[in-house]
């Protein structure tokens, strides 16, 4: 028994694990769940990343939002003679002509009951004015959009998105149609092109109407939110200092307002999406230790039992390199098979998951994948060593004896 090829060591590992069928899948349950997991875990990770990635990026990622009220406060609002401004649609005029902004969209919104063509529907309504399509990427389906004109003055005129035009009028022509919004009778002007699912909100189930009409018809006295388009993502902090820099002066000096980019909003979110690796990573890890945990007992186990059969190799002429190589191919075996397993489970599953969530771009990081496989060999290395020690250390005189 002079050398051991590789084949030798594979026929030999694999004899050993197929004499114990039972305990060998115990022993790859651990490595595989790890793999598995890894799999899952970072597809739904990367599927969700690139998801909200796709929602955000419909709308461009050169838009930043100004919200009424701050953010991080101290102190009682109001307190010792302060005062709080509201948003206001002037407000938006003036940052509609600072230099560094394309456009602006003030906004009001409100939940409200569309009536038409005898039918009724509960939506959410937006006050707007004739620039949302530019700052937002929007397309008209038929007609036109709010005309231009003062955001002040309002006026009796809504676009329909295209799912609530369905529900009220079908197939029939909606344009020139009149309908009932929270009581107030508004003419259909145009529908909007298909949009899609943003976040949960359905925009295609929504209506459009100026502005002042919808402050007016939800008794706001402040616009809820100011949108902003500038040229390009890399103007991002010129223009919120520019805008800050404004509504502070407006504002008596106070800011009593939240600015928030797209940028900001897809850095939480990959912060979040950080924390969610992190939290594969322990699983993983966990599931392999368990895995090499398993391996080691078995092992350990299989040498104790193994002792005559590690006394007649060496009474052959096998060395303890020899000896020591056959232990630790078969706990590596163990694990690369048991990878192998979770690695073929867990992309199975993203596959069925592809099926019934084909909205959600499921797809797992090869990064990933090559290192909870990379992993599972170096547990069934770590979980080998000892045992094939123990096994290389047996005489071959007292291995013999022991039978």
């Amino acid at each position: 028994m002079a050398s051991l090829e590789t084949s030798d060591l594979l026929r030999l590992s694999t004899g050993a694990i197929r004499g114990h069928p039972t305990r060998s899948m115990l022993s790859m349950l651990g490595i595989a769940i790890g793999v598995a997991a890894v799999v899952l875990l970072t597809s739904l990770g990367e599927g969700a990343r690139r998801y909200i990635v796709a929602q955000f990026s419909q709308f461009g990622t050169n838009v930043l939002a100004i919200n009424p009220g701050k953010v991080e406060t101290g102190g009682i609002p109001g307190a010792f003679g302060g005062t709080t401004r509201k948003l206001t649609i002037e407000d938006s005029e003036a940052i509609g002509r600072l230099p560094e902004v394309q456009n602006v969209v003030p906004m009001a919104m409100g939940q409200a009951r569309v009536e038409g063509n005898g039918r009724g529907r509960s939506v959410l309504i937006y006050g707007t004015t004739s620039t949302l399509p530019e700052v937002f990427s929007f397309e008209i389906g038929q007609g036109s959009f709010l005309p231009r004109g003062d955001p002040r003055r309002g006026g009796s005129l809504a676009v329909l998105g295209p799912k609530l035009k369905r529900e009220l009028f079908g197939e029939e022509n909606a344009l020139g149609e009149f309908v009932r919004v929270a009581g107030a009778r508004l003419r259909v002007i145009g529908i909007m092109a298909p949009k899609g699912r943003m976040l949960g909100f359905d925009i295609d189930d929504a209506a459009y109407i100026p502005v002042a009409t919808a402050m007016r018809l939800f008794n706001l006295d402040e616009l809820q939110e100011v949108d902003v388009l500038f040229s390009h993502e890399g103007m991002t902090e010129s223009v919120a200092r520019a805008v800050r820099r404004l509504l502070v002066e407006r504002h008596g000096g106070n800011e009593d307002f939240s600015l928030t980019t797209q940028t900001e909003m897809l850095e939480v979110f990959g912060r979040v999406m950080d924390v969610i690796t992190l939290s594969v990573a322990v699983i993983a890890a966990i599931s392999l230790l368990v895995g090499a945990i398993g391996i080691f007992t078995m092992m350990w186990i299989s040498v104790g039992e193994r002792v005559s059969e590690i006394g007649l190799m060496r009474a052959l002429g096998a060395t303890s390199r020899q000896v020591h190589g056959i232990f630790l191919s078969e706990a590596v075996l163990l694990t690369s098979l048991g990878g192998t397993a979770g690695l073929v489970f867990g992309l199975s599953m993203m596959l069925l998951l592809r099926l019934m969530l084909p909205g959600l771009p499921l797809s797992a990081p090869v990064e990933y994948v090559l290192a909870a496989l990379l992993m599972s060999a170096v547990a069934g290395l770590v979980s080998g060593v000892s045992p094939a020690r123990r096994a290389a250390a047996l005489e071959p005189v007292d291995a013999l004896r022991a039978e």
